[in-house]
Parts: C-alpha cells; structure tokens; sequence
C-alpha cells in the first residue's frame, strides 16, 4: 500500500510538474499598435518574420492604427498594449497632464523618414526653388509636417508664406492626391517615393532625414502603469527589437526587403530594395534602441519651431532607457 502511494505520489508530482513546465512557457502576449504600415519600420517587420519575439517568448499582435492620435486613443483605451508612433505624441499627451504618463522605452528609427519629390525632374537643386510653389504637405502638428518646416526654416523658407502648402488631405491620402495632379511638391516615405519616380510620376531630389538630423522620429512606447506591471515582457520585447536592429544592420538590403516583403505584398521587390538601403544609407533605421538625450532634444526644437511645444517635457519622466540598455548589453 506505501509503495503504491509513493508511487502515485511521484506520478502525481511529476504530472503536476509539467503542467506548471507548460504554463511558464506560455508565451506573453503583446499588442502593438503601428502608427501606419511603413517600410521605415523594416527592423519591426524582421522581428516578426524572423521568429524573433517568438523566440523570446513571447506572442506579438501587430495591428495597424492609422494616425497618431487613433494610435494614441487604443493605447490609453487599453486597445493596444505598446504603440509604435512619433514621440511628440507621448509629449503631447503630457502637455495634457496625464495621471498615467506615457513612456518611450524603445527607439526604431533614428530620423525623418520622408523625402522631396518634385513633379518635373529638377537639376540643381536648391531649397529657395520651392518659393511660392503648391506644396502637398502633411498634418499639422505630426512628424512628417513638424520636421519638413524644420527644415524649409533653415533653408530660409516660411513654409506658411513661402509656399501655397496644402495640410487637408488624409496622410493616406497625400500620394494619391500627388499623382493625381495635386500640388509640385510633396513630402513622401519610402516606398511611395520610389514607385511615383518609377511610374514616372515626379522625381526624389532630397531627403528631410538627412536635413533635420538625428532625431527619435518613432518609438515604442506604453503607459506607465503597464511597463511597471510588465516589465519581464517589456524586456524581452526590446530585446528582440534590438536583435532586429542588428539583423538589418548586418544584412544587405535585398535579404532585408526578402525578409519583410509578406508585410508588402503589393510592393515590387526591386523597390524594397532600392528603398531599404536608401533608408541604411542615410542612417534612418536605429542601430540600438537607446533613446538619446541629444535626440529628445532635437526632437523638442522642431516641435518648437512648429509652434506646437507648450513647455519642455522632462526626458528622465518620459524616456526610460533600462530595457534597450539591458538589450544591448545582453542582460
């Protein structure tokens, strides 16, 4: 009878051991929220092809949220778990005193990702070219406008007395308004940029990533009261991020854009490419998560130039760069 108990015993243990094996292996869930469906975020999109978040065992969900501020909403609606977007918009949500600050924990793309593309070919190009000319802009107050006027500035150009600047169209919109006749320059990502100079529809003559300088143009971020209830998941997510990073940065262009062309069907693979490396070439992809101070800053004086800057956010409270740093050093 005692050997039949211990014997139970042990079978009943060792069930109850691998149960709790099979529970702990479980993989964290995740939900993130992209800002739009972007080639600029070609490290994210090799994480996923690449088994990387799988391997840290974790279960990713990425859902496209079209704007910055439906972006915004999902997140602090509980939508989404971390959202990957601008991070004046963590900025703009403190300007509004919120009890739950937003935090970037993580750095994706270390530039503007938008280029110049004019209708007609233009030689020689010089920025006073565009005075009093119809220019196709973005949305007031998001990235892609704040860093182009950033920009116009500096070349001495008033983007709202200079140009005829036309802001009403949908930012999903603007590529197809270009190439239906609106405006004679516009402001375009990759691989839009490529494709319009493709067709023949206008031509890339400078890039406003490389005007505007180093900047944390998109992060991921997440509410605090989430990272401090996650933050083995939140390491793990960065992490593997970062092993992306690297991937890209030690990968040529084409093995990247084969890496990312299921997020991409309808994108020829010649383009992928071509814009793959135009975005390596001129540094747009983060080379480690690490939110740096300088870039915050940056970040902060085209905000101001825009007009759209209240006050400096503090970037010890909404910058926390323990798990991109642990990512690096392997911890």
């Amino acid at each position: 009878m005692k050997r039949w108990l211990s014997l139970s015993l042990a079978i009943g243990l060792g069930t109850m051991a691998l149960l709790s094996g099979c529970a702990s292996q479980t993989p964290a869930k995740i939900r993130i929220g992209e800002v739009t469906r972007s080639l600029f975020y070609a490290p994210q999109y090799v994480a996923l092809s690449k088994g990387f978040f799988k391997d840290a065992g974790l279960d990713v969900e990425l859902t496209t949220t079209s704007g910055g501020d439906k972006t915004m909403t999902a997140l602090l609606s509980d939508g989404i778990d971390v959202a990957l977007v601008g991070a004046e918009t963590s900025i703009y949500v403190n300007q509004q005193g919120a009890q739950d600050p937003v935090i970037n924990f993580a750095q994706l793309t270390n530039t503007d990702g938008t280029f110049l593309v004019s209708r007609n070919k233009v030689d020689n190009f010089s920025w006073d070219q565009l005075k009093g000319k119809v220019f196709l802009g973005q949305r007031k107050g998001g990235m892609p406008q704040m860093a182009g006027e950033f920009v116009l500035k500096k070349h001495s150009i008033d983007p709202h007395k200079d140009l005829n600047l036309i802001q009403n169209i949908e930012f999903q919109n603007i590529a197809t308004a270009f190439a239906s006749g609106t405006g004679e320059y516009v402001q375009l990502f990759e691989p839009t940029a490529s494709q319009m100079e493709k067709e023949g529809i206008g031509h890339v003559i400078a890039s406003f990533g490389k005007e505007s300088g180093s900047v944390p143009y998109t992060d991921y971020m997440t509410k605090k009261s989430y990272l401090e209830k996650n933050k083995e998941s939140i390491q793990k997510f960065t992490s593997a991020i970062y092993k992306a990073q690297q991937w890209v940065a030690t990968h040529t262009p084409k093995e990247t854009a084969e890496a990312i062309t299921p997020f991409f069907p309808n994108i020829d693979a010649a383009i992928l490419e071509s814009s793959v490396k135009r975005y390596l070439e001129q540094g747009s992809f983060a080379a480690d998560p690490i939110l740096k101070e300088d870039s915050w800053n940056n970040l902060q004086a085209i905000m101001e130039s825009a007009g759209e800057l209240k006050q400096r956010a503090d970037y010890a409270k909404l910058v926390d760069t323990s798990f991109a740093k642990a990512a690096t050093e392997g911890r």
